[in-house]
């Protein structure tokens, strides 16, 4: 294997570990979030470290774990259409599609929109560790290879 796709995939696992910070530390702002009156000094400072942690972290994170996947499964001559990778891209498209969520969560407390309680939240924070879970395996262990 080439240098260079050793490097890709430092790359890569490096942004896969901060866009899952990102993914499972949100929520949990807006356990707290989702507690304090709208308009105050604590949501206002909420709004800011969600906002921060968006737009500093997750984002380019995720936008640097899709595009180096992408490379490294073309790099790899892998098929889509190997059951393992297509679990494992349909886990990260649900991990996308809950990224996005919570970036509608973000626009809405910035608004001082209260749409749901901490429950909630507490709830969907497990939804990345599940995420995490079926795609490490299906990389790892690669069933039905």
């Amino acid at each position: 294997m080439a240098d260079w796709v050793l490097w890709i995939k430092v790359v890569h696992i490096l942004a896969v570990v901060s866009w899952m910070a990102g993914l499972f530390y949100l929520p949990r702002l807006f356990v707290y979030h989702a507690d304090v009156l709208p308009g105050g000094e604590a949501s206002n400072l909420f709004k800011t470290m969600e906002s921060r942690l968006l737009k500093a972290i997750m984002r380019p994170a995720a936008v640097v774990t899709l595009v180096s996947g992408g490379v490294l499964v073309w790099l790899s001559g892998f098929s889509i259409l190997e059951p393992w990778l297509a679990v494992k891209l349909l886990a990260v498209v649900a991990l996308s599609g809950f990224h996005g969520h919570l970036e509608f969560h973000v626009k809405s407390f910035g608004r001082e929109e209260r749409n749901h309680g901490s429950r909630y939240f507490r709830v969907i924070n497990e939804i990345p560790t599940i995420l995490l879970i079926i795609i490490v395996v299906f990389v790892i262990v690669k069933p039905w290879q």
